[in-house]
């Protein structure tokens, strides 16, 4: 037997056999490229002279922009409720934490609905509306400053709560009752977060 014919007896494949590994490595290459389509898919910003924003783990949206005249680099980190509220049917709420030239700024809860009057003063007299908050296994309560009607200054310890967390759930006064907004945090990007906003999570407190 020649050293030729010897070889191709031993690499010979069945012609279904074949046929089977080939269409395997297409299925395989076709579904590795759309994942990573998928990962590097941007979300439209609905601001102007804003990038277009990018996943920055769990259900978290990482914008940048930088401002004409100062040139200060401005990050801002989105996250969208898994439901909506009763007066707003087709916009979800949500809450955005702002960092500036790498440090944090403020965070705001925005609720997708026109608020109420605010309920209470704070400590220098600004208007606010009381919010419970639940945060995983624990619960507490927060004047935070009503702005404009459309939004709630967060405090900075309830923002770090939140990037730590599993479950987190904002209450607030409605015209039908009390609404709630409620987040799956989980998954942001610890480490960018840090980099960007120098910003650490914080663990709930009891009291």
């Amino acid at each position: 037997m020649k050293a030729a014919q010897f070889f191709s007896g031993i690499f010979k494949i069945p012609r279904p056999v074949f046929f089977m590994k080939f269409f395997f490595a297409v299925f395989v290459f076709i579904g590795v490229a759309a994942f990573s389509a998928g990962a590097q898919r941007t979300v439209p910003s609905p601001n102007q002279g804003e990038g277009d924003g990018i996943n920055v783990g769990g259900g978290w949206v990482e914008f940048r922009s930088e401002d004409k005249m100062t040139a200060a680099k401005k990050v801002r980190f989105e996250l969208q409720a898994d439901n909506f509220l009763s007066l707003s049917p087709d916009y979800k709420p949500r809450i955005e934490m702002v960092c500036t030239n790498r440090k944090y700024t403020y965070a705001d809860f925005n609720p997708g609905m026109p608020l109420g009057p605010p309920n209470r003063p704070g400590i220098w007299g600004q208007p606010q509306i009381e919010v419970m908050v639940r945060v995983d296994d624990t619960h507490h309560y927060h004047g935070w400053n009503w702005l404009d009607g459309r939004f709630l200054s967060m405090d900075k310890g309830t923002a770090r709560e939140l990037m730590g967390a599993r479950i987190f759930k904002i209450q607030i006064p409605g015209p039908r009752g009390p609404e709630i907004a409620e987040f799956s945090p989980a998954g942001l990007d610890l480490a960018r977060v840090k980099q960007d906003c120098d910003l650490k999570p914080k663990k709930p407190s009891k009291d």
